[in-house]
């Protein structure tokens, strides 16, 4: 996680206490939009983690919402990651979506031809998936 202190401007108290370096509430705007989200960020017990919820509406931070938040505490070449956790360990406080990262550990990650055709844009979809279903 990067150090929080460039948003500084940003920070809220969270129980009467501002945070530090790597913990803190942020009150932030999704720019180019209007979209303004709570962002709770913090370091423990072996996990860096940020819980991200949209300001004054009542529904869950998009793909490019947490994508923003992604980039703005993380560095660009640290992977995180959302949880689908088991049923009996599910959690659901409204709507706030997490991202979270394990200190220490590198998470692995499946390789790239199992997510996706690098390069490959939206328009080359359906060319791809016209050669995927005849075997090439």
């Amino acid at each position: 996680m990067r150090s929080l202190n460039f948003l500084n401007r940003w920070r809220v108290p969270l129980y009467g206490d501002a945070g530090d370096q790597y913990h803190g509430a942020f009150k932030l705007r999704i720019r180019p939009t209007t979209t303004r989200i709570w962002v709770i960020a913090g370091c423990g017990d072996g996990w860096e983690h940020v819980s991200v919820s949209i300001a004054n509406e009542k529904r869950l931070p998009t793909w490019p919402e947490m994508a923003y938040v992604k980039a703005l505490f993380f560095d660009p070449e640290e992977t995180v990651m959302q949880l689908h956790p088991p049923l009996s360990e599910y959690v659901n406080n409204a709507e706030v979506l997490h991202l979270w990262r394990p200190q220490g550990e590198t998470i692995p990650l499946p390789p790239r031809w199992m997510v996706g055709i690098p390069g490959a844009t939206p328009s080359d979809m359906p060319r791809i998936m016209t050669a995927l279903r005849h075997g090439f």
